[in-house]
């Protein structure tokens, strides 16, 4: 979850082809992932939300289930002091309003900015657009030795890891594999680890600095492994008076390391501490950890993406015999010979590096339904980047920002004011969203052939390892729902079913509550939904 937890046209076909024109030319491969995914999804006019809570000169009379129904909603929701809510459902069969406190009002979102990425991310890429991951030689090849550099180039795949594979290295052993098969055995030169795809800073914008020990503040770049986080084991040492055992998983060695705590037989006094000041800087390890107490772990992000995935296929390289002379290194920016190139071709003293491996990824959607599943924040910020990357050429956060403000005004149909996207995830705390453009972002999907794909990447009430909440209520295995998270913020949005059947878009926003206690009016909120039923049917 998330534990603190400019506009762009999708039309400029034209523009996004002479963007990505070198890397369409580095193979038909590539090509099929990314030229592909530019086709324009279908336009389709979105139902305004606003017109179905606004009053008429002559509104129709209400019906006495709907007045007990806002009556009990209106009881269900607090006033608490220094709490401000945002709330809305409305009727996606019936299109009228259902209950309807403070629903223009923009307030932080939290983890329900990924309904919105997500939303847009399916609108514009489709659910089986793809990345791909590249080997490229920087020099020619004779008699099995590559005389130059080897490039391992990313497009944001956030997917190299043991989550989509049966190892973390898997997909580097593929691409060594194909190295292999081409029959190179010696690279007389560094590999080169180049993430530069994207751009701009690997933190999103308003991340509080406080997090950024934590792994849910991974860096997003254009090349990442393992999801960028590493996991620190720290065991207590041999005897006492020794320094504690510190294991790095996977690559000790791109993650440096200050120990200065100790192994005590007493109570440990300060407790042993795992932190470090600033990202990037060495890692600190003090106070005392007794000698037969428990293994202290903590995952924590790294700071040097493009380094970190580079040691590791240098790592599976030299592990199925192919020697490597020079050392990793990361790519700076500015620096890259495929990012941003225009000509393909030999000139004279140079060389065009050529692609000699590559590998394409699972589909889009397996990635959402983890990023609105688990809400998983550096998956949904990959998925935000190359929002920005594919659809303006801008693969920042700015880049990202424009594409999906863009979505909500121009597809879901929203008015904007109020409305902030500083990032794709929810963790920055400059996001503003109300409930009626979430509810406006659900309607839209609803409209669209991808309606059924988006819905099962959300949450479902009753089911463990989802939303494992209002169980033994009517809203069990029937409400779905993406959840938010952060100090001080809380939300639920998403579709329930009536006792009828009757689909109800819904969407609860809080501000300045206690989680626990939000969580539990969100519970009776969706409960009470669920077993609404309209008189005289």
């Amino acid at each position: 979850m998330c534990p603190r937890s400019g506009r762009g046209s999708s039309a400029d076909l034209g523009l996004k082809y002479r963007l990505l024109r070198p890397a369409a030319l580095l193979g038909a491969a590539f090509t099929s992932a990314w030229v592909i995914s530019l086709s324009p999804s279908p336009t389709l006019e979105p139902v305004a939300i606003a017109g179905v809570i606004a009053t008429s000169s002559a509104p129709p009379p209400l019906s006495e289930d709907i007045r007990t129904l806002r009556t009990e909603l209106s009881r269900i929701i607090p006033e608490w002091r220094g709490s401000r809510w945002s709330v809305l459902a409305i009727s996606l069969d019936r299109g009228d309003t259902l209950f309807n406190q403070g629903a223009h009002d923009a307030l932080a979102p939290a983890s329900n900015m990924k309904l919105v990425t997500t939303a847009a991310a399916l609108h514009h890429l489709g659910p089986n657009f793809r990345y791909q991951t590249f080997l490229l030689a920087d020099g020619p090849v004779v008699d099995g030795r590559l005389q130059g550099d080897l490039i391992l180039y990313g497009t944001g795949d956030p997917g190299i890891s043991s989550r989509f594979y049966r190892t973390d290295t898997a997909v580097f052993e593929l691409l060594v594999d194909q190295l292999i098969a081409r029959g190179i055995t010696t690279v007389d030169g560094k590999v080169m680890g180049d993430g530069t795809f994207f751009s701009g800073p690997v933190l999103g914008p308003g991340w509080n600095p406080r997090d950024f020990n934590d792994w849910f503040t991974a860096p997003v770049s254009g090349l990442s492994f393992n999801e960028n986080i590493v996991s620190i084991q720290v065991e207590a040492g041999p005897t006492v008076g020794a320094r504690p055992i510190v294991h790095v998983l996977p690559d000790p060695t791109v993650f440096l390391k200050d120990n200065f705590a100790r192994t005590v037989d007493t109570r440990p006094r300060p407790m042993l501490w795992v932190d470090r000041e600033r990202p990037g800087e060495a890692i600190r390890i003090g106070g005392e950890m007794p000698i037969n107490g428990r293994d202290l772990w903590r995952e924590m992000p790294i700071f040097n993406p493009s380094l970190f995935a580079v040691s590791a296929l240098a790592r599976v390289m030299e592990e199925k015999g192919v020697h490597i002379t020079g050392t990793p290194h990361p790519v700076a920016p500015g620096e890259s010979k495929v990012t941003g190139r225009h000509v393909w071709g030999s000139r004279a003293g140079s060389f065009t590096p050529v692609v000699v491996a590559r590998h394409t990824s699972r589909a889009l959607v397996d990635y959402l339904t983890v990023v609105n599943k688990q809400s998983h924040n550096f998956l949904a910020e990959t998925v935000f980047k190359t929002l920005g990357r594919v659809v303006s050429g801008d693969g920042s956060f700015t880049g990202g920002s424009r594409v999906v403000m863009s979505f909500l005004e121009d597809q879901a149909g929203i008015a904007m004011a109020g409305i902030e996207v500083a990032d794709g995830s929810g963790l920055s705390e400059g996001n503003r969203l109300s409930a009626a453009a979430l509810v406006s972002v659900l309607e839209y999907m609803s409209g669209t052939d991808l309606w059924d794909t988006f819905l099962a990447t959300l949450p479902e009430a009753g089911r463990r390892g989802e939303l494992p909440r209002m169980f033994r209520t009517p809203a069990a295995r029937n409400l779905r729902a993406k959840t938010g998270t952060m100090d001080g913020v809380s939300a639920l949005s998403g579709m329930v079913r009536s006792v009828d059947g009757e689909r109800i878009l819904f969407s609860i926003v809080a501000n300045g509550v206690r989680q626990s206690a939000t969580k539990r009016v969100e519970d009776r909120f969706g409960a009470r939904l669920a077993a609404f039923r309209r008189s005289g049917t």
